[in-house]
């Protein structure tokens, strides 16, 4: 059966027609708070923060948007803290604050007015190593470096996590003191992930500087 010539579309008339119906189907007020079609977009908002890194005090006006990695990174220059996942995932941006150890691309710098923040600058100096830092040299910890930052922040902040008697998921005795063994460390270290494969000799590095300081 043969279409008559009047209800004959073409590929092309009918995609402009889809095309154009689609269209009326979005109501305008829809569009009103969408940048660059309605209402201009809303400037961004900035404030003061002030923290301690490192033991000097630092005063930035940030947008608030702004992560506390890329404030480090970005604003204050300490470019040791790694961007790498930006999700919280791979640990190469642990930093200490407060004597706790976080993922600094999942934290607002905003949400550390008045904090201490210690980073892997303000750990030791290549005159002047910190013991964690001597440690990863001598067992060698690390091969391209990119997580090694992280990593060693995240063992100081381990170690001193064990001596304060917070158990982990493998802790035995949750109310007695936990060791500083393989276990522990490399259960607590499990988020600091090393795509060189450098495992073992982190926690060698870790096990030697807990077993001196027991």
């Amino acid at each position: 059966m043969n279409t008559p010539p009047e209800f004959a579309l073409s590929r092309r008339t009918l995609l402009k027609l889809g095309a154009g119906s689609a269209s009326v189907l979005v109501a305008p007020s829809a569009m009103a708070d969408v940048p660059g079609i309605g209402a201009p977009a809303r400037a961004p908002v900035t404030t003061e923060v002030a923290f301690k890194v490192n033991g000097r005090v630092r005063a930035l006006k940030l947008d608030t948007r702004v992560t506390l990695l890329d404030a480090l990174r970005e604003h204050l220059h300490l470019t040791g803290t790694k961007k790498g996942c930006d999700h919280g995932q791979c640990g190469a941006c642990t930093v200490i604050v407060d004597g706790r150890r976080i993922n600094a691309c999942l934290s607002l710098a905003v949400m550390h007015e008045g904090a201490e923040i210690t980073t892997i600058e303000g750990l030791g100096s290549p005159d002047d190593l910190h013991p964690m830092q001597a440690a990863f040299v001598k067992h060698d910890g690390y091969q391209c470096g990119y997580c090694t930052p992280g990593q060693i922040c995240s063992a100081v902040a381990v170690l001193k996590e064990i001596k304060q008697g917070i158990p982990s998921h493998v802790t035995a005795d949750l109310t007695g003191r936990s060791e500083a063994s393989a276990e522990e460390i490399r259960e607590r270290m499990s988020g600091n992930l090393c795509r060189c494969g450098a495992y073992s000799n982190i926690i060698e590095a870790i096990e030697d500087v807990g077993g001196q300081r027991a």
